[in-house]
């Protein structure tokens, strides 16, 4: 959004969960948004509002995630906002809000393309939560509500003047079940000249190994469960003065239970950017998980050594051996973090290549470029089809 406001005029509406504070969010937007409009999401909080949404989910043909973004106050705002201003395009964050009547103009304007952007196929995500991931009551429930949202969010995907995903791997996802749909592949991307290694950040430690992302979400809970039970114990082992560190927001308690002398949680943390920088190694140990992930495209662009699944490193276009390490086998993984921690010279050259990698592939200048391209591909149907 950045990079597109440079060019564009942009309007934000945005659901926002109880943990932000709204008014820092619309001084935050508004350095690239012409109008923001923001709207208190009263079910976004846990605890015991968020399990009677679930039971009542189960009564329902609507999945729990559609249920948890229904919020009339915001289709209101929707709908002043469509009636009041003609918009080029739609762009729509999630299939998950597209229940809402986007579909909106000006009387006498034309109605504006719908393009969605899928940041994962998220029904295909919570299919393998209901194969594998947590106790058998969340596992029954998944496998319940797995199929109400497929059902959403390929319809979704099917109304929609176009689609475009993160990698090659979930379009072609996305086709077989839609083989109609006008896609494209924008990979994530991350803020280069933000996200670089800089003279002020502490050098590596040759100690500290690092995950961070959102603490919450099914995919990050069970890698940082598999990495310390599973990997970090061998690591642990082989170097003694290795250290632990695992940062981001609203951990569960599952995980705030992994705390120990050597394995550490942070909590948020304002600004990652020192914390990778004094890391000896970043792991990315998923074993769930759709799109890519924008950790390693930020730790690349860190100039950081990283360790990853191959699940991880899903649709980076990454060399291992030259860019980063692959490790399926929890004693290969650990095995390939514990070189890193010995061989400083190793972890510099992977670092440097994957940083060349994250300028040239993964910045935001060429995401916003090829987004643009395909909105104006988007356009141009829409005026060939008006046209005929």
């Amino acid at each position: 959004m950045t990079e597109l406001s440079r060019r564009h005029e942009l309007t934000a509406a945005v659901l926002v969960d109880e943990e932000f504070d709204i008014e820092e969010c619309r001084q935050a937007m508004q350095a690239y948004c012409r109008e923001v409009v923001l709207v208190r999401n009263p079910y976004s909080g846990d605890g015991l509002a968020k399990r009677l949404l679930q039971l009542r989910s189960l009564a329902s043909t609507r999945s729990f995630e559609r249920l948890r973004a229904t919020v009339p106050a915001f289709q209101q705002a929707l709908t002043r906002l469509l009636r009041a201003t003609r918009f080029d395009i739609i762009n729509l964050e999630f299939p998950y809000l597209g229940h809402y009547h986007l579909r909106q103009a000006p009387p006498g304007e034309r109605l504006p393309p719908l393009v969605v952007d899928s940041h994962e196929i998220a029904y295909d995500l919570a299919r393998q939560f209901a194969r594998t991931g947590g106790s058998l009551d969340r596992r029954l429930y998944a496998g319940v509500n797995w199929r109400k949202l497929r059902r959403e969010e390929l319809g979704t995907y099917r109304a929609a003047d176009g689609v475009y995903l993160c990698s090659a791997f979930d379009e072609q996802r996305l086709l077989e079940q839609v083989p109609d749909a006008r896609t494209a592949v924008i990979p994530n991307a991350a803020d280069v000249d933000f996200y670089q290694p800089r003279s002020s950040d502490p050098p590596p430690d040759g100690r500290s190994v690092v995950y961070f992302g959102l603490l919450s979400t099914a995919p990050n809970i069970d890698g940082v469960i598999h990495f310390v039970q599973d990997i970090w114990p061998r690591i642990a082992q082989a170097h003694p003065e290795a250290h632990c560190k695992i940062i981001g927001g609203r951990a569960p308690a599952s995980l705030l239970a992994l705390a120990g002398p050597r394995v550490e949680l942070t909590g948020f943390v304002p600004d990652l950017r020192p914390h990778l920088a004094s890391a000896a190694a970043i792991v990315v140990p998923l074993r769930q998980g759709g799109g890519t992930r924008l950790k390693i495209v930020e730790a690349m662009a860190m100039a950081k050594a990283i360790v990853s699944t191959t699940l991880g490193a899903e649709g980076i276009e990454a060399v291992p051996g030259r860019d980063l390490l692959i490790e399926d086998n929890p004693a290969a993984f650990a095995d390939a973090v514990s070189r890193l921690l010995a061989d400083p010279g190793l972890a510099t050259r992977l670092g440097r290549s994957g940083r060349r990698l994250a300028v040239e592939r993964y910045a935001w200048r060429a995401a916003a470029g090829a987004l643009e391209g395909f909105y104006r591909e988007i356009l141009h149907r829409e005026i060939l089809e008006v046209a005929s």
